[in-house]
């Protein structure tokens, strides 16, 4: 061993940690005196550089002295004024860089102004200096402050950065777009993951033999077959949050065909925070494969809307409701008052709201505020109890979301449809007008569009009641109408992932039954983009995209379940439940809809024209039927003042019964009830 030559490493060693140590302690005062130092000697530089050192030192002493004072006092001044020496340079990135060049630009613009004062002035001239000296200066500047500030992020990140390991799973990442290179880029930082990325897909014939952060791009997703068998590849993980679901179920059935474990990261909607992690990729989901286009909200007038205001979200507990209070948590709203019926639902969304307010608090050190967050534990039906909630928080907003909506048990439950849908939303209309609550937003369903079943009538007379509220006192508030949503509570997903885990068969009622789905935070970001865009009595309708067929989303979840359809798990056709459609509606004839500033959204301008005079009275009588649990009359009721509601199995005799027992109810107005569904005159 070369002892001298060791000893010399063994140093050099020790200055490099010593150094690096050193940098990554620098504190803003360290730095200032710093940029002090360097800004005393770059107008000396820069006249070297300027007369390429063919000068006298002493024949430009005064002059440089006078413009040395100028520009460090320009720099120091406006540097310490904009807050340059409050930030923290650790983590610094193209935006810091931008700043600083920005900074340095408004220099060099003040000291040339200066500069050209100062070159004519009799004392203080500056005529023996070239006119170019404040824009090579202002040059030497941002390289030397950039350089010191970024060389403290490069140590701290060659700190963190892990030797290079070429264990763990190999993974072939599809999309190298950002979303795949911060994927890569996480795996590659955290190597005890368990991941290791070999190469990436992506569909851009531009990308195609790039490397991108150190790994290639080898191909399209067409040649995924061939590349998992030559990089022996044990996982594909599909990177690509804001495609279509016909591009991801190309994939995925490529990656089926290979036998290859196929994950996927979140849709956008899911990405709520922005940032891509390794633990967000999981098992690709029905939701990915019918994934729509990603919806553009106009997140800034949304905030502004709801910014210091105190919003009350009925149903908080359920799957609407919920994500309702999450995506208006991040808009900061005054208080955020959950009410809901559930308490362990209610419960679980007030704590994961609490937490990530302490996690927020946490890193802003306290600064930052974040809204309160109330849970209430009522029923909508009982007034009373609804009314303690509005003296004791007095809310500026409403969200409505409480609801029941399963169809057939609201066709054998009619009563409960009645007081809650119905009557629970009276209340409340009743106390928002009390209480001059300004906006008010209720979540309807397309279900109400051409009724067959209770639940999408009752629902119906509840659009009528915002919309006669709204016409009566005047106030922003609105209906939105939009269709099933994938993953909420009942709806036919989770029922199709009990079936298959339990080894079949997946039940469909009918063959050609179709529904329009939508996400839940997709649902909820355009329920939030309609209260901004909704004025007094308008009903909103969600552009709900193409109808899909129950069965093709029974085969889908079967095939990713890694399963075959009809061979593993077979599907039984078990023909429509009582109320049920074969096909939803969205338009009712006579209503016409317009286009709103947002692409998905369409207003009924006239929907007010369509609510019936007789429409409170009606509503009193549906609440004496409900009383009593009449659900004849309580069909004959809705079928008279719902338009369009045609209810399947109701028979002369039936409606006769009907109009005997509704007539002995003590109100002023007799309804005429017959087998065709008329709307009251």
């Amino acid at each position: 061993m070369n002892y001298p030559l060791f000893k010399f490493h063994l140093a050099a060693q020790k200055f490099s940690n010593t150094f690096s140590r050193k940098l990554l302690n620098l504190r803003n005062r360290d730095l200032f005196i710093c940029d002090l130092i360097l800004f005393v000697f770059t107008p000396l530089l820069a006249l070297i550089i300027r007369l390429d050192g063919n000068f006298s030192l002493q024949e430009y002493m005064r002059e440089l002295g006078i413009a040395t004072i100028l520009f460090l006092s320009v720099k120091l001044t406006l540097f310490w004024s904009l807050g340059f020496y409050k930030r923290y340079w650790r983590y610094a990135s193209i935006e810091e860089l931008i700043y600083i060049g920005m900074l340095v630009l408004a220099a060099v613009i003040i000291q040339n102004l200066l500069f050209d004062a100062f070159y004519y002035l009799p004392y203080f001239t500056l005529e023996k200096l070239p006119h170019s000296l404040p824009f090579i200066e202002g040059l030497l500047s941002f390289i030397f402050i950039g350089g010191l500030r970024f060389s403290v992020r490069a140590v701290a990140r060659g700190k963190r950065k892990p030797k290079a390991v070429k264990s763990g799973e190999r993974v072939l990442v599809v999309g190298a777009g950002y979303a795949g290179v911060a994927l890569v880029q996480e795996m590659q930082r955290n190597p005890q993951l368990g991941f290791y990325p070999v190469a990436y897909i992506d569909d851009n014939p531009e990308k195609l033999n790039l490397k991108i952060c150190g790994i290639p791009v080898v191909g399209d997703r067409w040649q995924i077959p061939e590349f998992v068998k030559s990089l022996q590849i044990q996982k594909v993980v599909i990177a690509m949050p804001t495609v279509s679901g016909k591009v991801i179920r190309d994939i995925v059935d490529i990656c089926q065909a290979t036998g290859i474990q196929t994950n996927t990261l979140p849709g956008v909607h899911q990405i709520l925070n922005g940032r891509v992690r390794v633990d967000a990729i999981r098992d690709v989901r029905i939701e990915d494969l019918l994934r729509r286009e990603c919806v553009e909200t106009d997140i800034e007038k949304v905030a502004s809307f709801l910014q210091g205001k105190k919003v009350l979200v009925t149903g908080a507990g359920g799957s609407i409701g919920s994500e309702l209070c999450r995506q208006i948590f991040k808009c900061c709203p005054a208080e955020i008052i959950m009410v809901g019926h559930g308490e362990n639902s209610v419960f679980n969304i007030q704590q994961e709201l609490e937490q990530v307010s302490r996690l927020i608090k946490q890193d802003s050190n306290g600064r930052q505020r974040t809204p309160y967050i109330s849970a209430f534990i009522a029923d909508i039906r009982f007034q009373s109890r609804l009314e303690e909630a509005f003296k004791q928080f007095q809310p500026d907003v409403i969200f409505h979301a409480a609801a029941h909506k399963h169809v057939p048990l609201m066709e054998i439950n009619a009563a409960e449809a009645i007081t809650n849908n119905v009557l629970g939303t009276k209340n409340l209309l009743e106390l928002a007008k009390q209480y001059d609550v300004e906006n008010f937003i209720m979540i309807s369903t397309d279900k109400a569009v051409n009724p067959t079943n209770i639940m999408g009538a009752s629902k119906r007379v509840a659009e009528m009641l915002v919309l006669q509220a709204a016409k009566d006192n005047n106030k922003a508030y609105n209906v939105v109408r939009f269709g099933n949503v994938l993953g909420s509570r009942g709806s036919v997903v989770p029922t199709f992932k009990k079936q298959i885990a339990a080894g079949g068969p997946v039940t469909v009622t009918h063959p050609e039954i179709r529904r329009y789905f939508m996400t839940i935070p997709e649902a909820v970001q355009l329920v939030l983009q309609a209260s901004v865009l909704g004025r007094t009595g308008e009903l909103l309708m969600l552009n709900m995209g193409e109808p899909v067929k129950i069965v093709d989303l029974a085969e889908e979840l079967i095939r990713l379940s890694g399963y075959e359809v009809n061979k593993d798990i077979e599907i039984v056709f078990t023909g429509l439940r009582p109320g049920e459609k074969l096909f939803e509606e969205l338009f009712i004839p006579g209503e016409e809809y317009k286009l709103t500033q947002h692409e998905k959204l369409l207003v009924v301008k006239n929907a007010s024209l369509f609510i019936p005079q007789n429409l409170e009275v009606t509503v009193e009588k549906l609440r004496k039927a409900a009383e009593i649990n009449d659900g004849k009359s309580i069909v004959c009721l809705l079928e008279q003042i719902v338009p369009g509601y045609k209810p399947k199995s109701l028979s002369d005799r039936i409606l006769t019964e009907a109009q005997n027992t509704i007539s002995q109810y003590p109100q002023n107005v007799s309804l005429r009830f017959t087998s065709q569904s008329k709307s009251p005159e």
